[in-house]
């Protein structure tokens, strides 16, 4: 046995707080397979910020009921900020979604470095606390009917509980199966795919179940689930571990660069990946395909009420506008489960495509995101104008599959071109992207729809002219992937940089490698227990998901 595999992991220090690094440190005999449990717990919670479309018809009539009560003519948004006598219009709500998702990049890369050497679990538990107060934020803002606080809470502060406990896992998951580096990324995110799943229709159930005067019903929903998420973040940040240092499984050796010239073995230093031609490629292909994907989870709930109406419930020639209250709550339900189906293909894609990118690369996993993702959203308006409703659920789902895919192959993409040592801190950076998508892609599409209507175009045809737009996203997309190639020497720590940093950060004898008795893990009792803790929500979100939808196809 080697001196590796016996090495210690070293003695907790004694000043090492319940949330400090040092306090998680896998001891042997530790299963890692009770790690992804953890952080799917966290991007469940978090992972409702795609769910958010279920709100806003809702609040969009808080005051007036069927007959909105609209603003002064002229007002501007920052009297609508403070107005409390008026109903907000959608485009106004839809800014709560991007302030989350811009807080979400701009908080990971502020962030990234610190979690790095604070740990998960410290990041975790930051972020349910940012996450569950968020929400009981806005869930006062709609009580006194003020639009700066749904911003503030849902928006700034669950913003940055979003970009923690987004990027806590990643690192953490990528460095406990190097093995299935794809296949990690993918188990890292794919809660973050299904959080509408379950919090869709949770929420949607809630609103329906509370009294509906001047919004109470969101926001005692908003109230209900803040608490949840916070239970629920702060019981999976408490059951993160990180290995010990260069921990590496049983039995298994680090792949070769020869034959694989787009994995690299060795590592670039943080502050040198934006320097980098790549570093922004890889940059411009996130944040493409992500612009594409978001603006229709953004708007996915108002989008098929709209399109499709009276279609959903057997009354096919009854338009969105002249929907009963009775049809407007029928049809909300079933897009409500529409908005859970796309969060299921959504799921699925980050653990299909990132596990399928082990074996076809993920360059080449991109160009197929691009090429069919072209073809479905380019077809998407003709299905609608046919009335052709599976047709068009089909291509948005396939669409959402790659979209989830793209976030979840992008950690082992950027852990292939830049190594692993600050890949997490790495990952913060170029969610900046998603960032930035988080602004193109709702404002692209909720103010077109807005535009659109105003101008007097069919609600079933609203949003044929943003889908061609987001096609063409896709096709920039396409470009800049095809031009990533391997980085040059230069952009590389040298490996006496690479010793000295190590040592400063383990002054005591530096083991380079072994599995300090902690093998590939399996699905023991307690594995078995966490996994089902997740499963059994997931379960009940695919049961509730799949009974909608069928009602869509009747």
């Amino acid at each position: 046995m080697s001196r590796a595999d016996t090495a210690p992991t070293g003695a907790m220090p004694a000043s090492a707080g319940l949330l400090d690094r040092a306090r998680i440190v896998a001891r042997p005999g530790f299963n890692r397979w009770l790690v992804p449990p953890a952080a799917v717990a966290i991007h469940l919670c978090i992972g409702m910020a795609y769910g958010f479309s279920v709100y806003w018809l809702p609040l969009s009539r808080a005051l007036g009921g069927a007959k909105p009560i609209a603003c002064t003519a002229g007002t501007g948004l920052f009297s609508v900020l403070l107005a409390s006598n008026c109903d907000w219009a959608v485009s106004d709500l839809v800014l709560t979604f991007t302030i989350a998702i811009v807080l979400l990049g701009a908080s990971a890369a502020i962030w990234g470095g610190w979690l790095e050497r604070a740990g998960p679990r410290k990041a975790g538990f930051v972020a349910a606390l940012c996450w569950g107060g968020g929400y009981l934020i806005a869930a006062a803002g709609v009580f006194v009917h003020q639009l700066w606080l749904i911003w503030l809470g849902l928006g700034l502060i669950g913003g940055v509980g979003l970009g923690l406990g987004y990027i806590s896992p990643v690192s953490t998951l990528i460095k406990w199966f190097p093995d299935r580096r794809g296949m990690a990324t993918g188990m890292a995110i794919m809660g973050f795919g299904g959080g509408a799943m379950i919090g869709a229709p949770l929420a949607n159930s809630l609103i329906a179940s509370f009294p509906a005067t001047a919004g109470q019903n969101v926001a005692l929903t908003f109230a209900v689930t803040g608490v949840i998420y916070f239970v629920v973040m702060t019981i999976g940040a408490f059951g993160y571990r990180v290995p010990p240092e260069n921990w590496q499984p049983e039995g298994w050796t680090p792949p070769t660069e020869s034959g694989r010239p787009m994995i690299t073995t060795r590592h670039v230093h943080l502050h040198m990946a934006p320097r980098t031609p790549q570093f922004w490629l890889i940059w411009a292909v996130l944040c493409l395909n992500v612009s594409a994907g978001i603006g229709i989870l953004a708007m996915a709930s108002p989008m098929l009420q709209e399109i499709f109406a009276g279609k959903l419930i057997g009354a096919p020639d009854v338009g969105f506008t002249a929907l009963d209250a009775h049809q407007r709550a029928a049809v909300a339900a079933i897009a409500a489960g529409f908005a859970g189906l796309l969060s299921l293909f959504n799921i699925a894609g980050r653990f299909f495509w990132a596990s399928l990118s082990d074996r076809l690369g993920r360059k080449n996993t991109y160009t197929t995101f691009f090429i069919l993702g072209m073809i479905v959203y380019a077809s998407a308006p003709s299905a609608a104008h046919m009335g052709s409703k599976a047709l068009f659920v089909a291509c948005l789902c396939i669409a959402l599959s790659m979209y989830g895919g793209g976030f979840a192959t992008v950690p082992a993409y950027l852990a292939d071109i830049f190594g692993t040592k600050f890949v997490g801190a790495i990952h913060g950076l170029i969610l900046t992207a998603w960032s930035t998508a988080g602004v193109i892609g709702p404002v692209l599409v909720s103010y077109l729809r807005d535009t659109q209507i105003s101008a007097g175009v069919a609600r079933s045809a609203v949003y044929d002219r943003t889908l061609y737009i987001l096609a063409g996203l896709l096709f920039l997309g396409f470009i800049a992937n095809l031009l990533i190639r391997p980085l040059d020497e230069k952009w590389f720590m040298k490996e006496e940089d690479e010793a000295r940093r190590d040592l400063a950060a383990h002054p005591v004898a530096k083991v380079v490698s072994g599995s300090y008795g902690i093998g590939r893990g399996g699905f023991t009792p307690g594995a078995l227990l966490a996994w089902l803790a997740i499963g059994i929500p997931l379960a009940w979100g695919i049961f509730i998901t799949l009974s909608h939808t069928l009602v869509m196809f009747r």
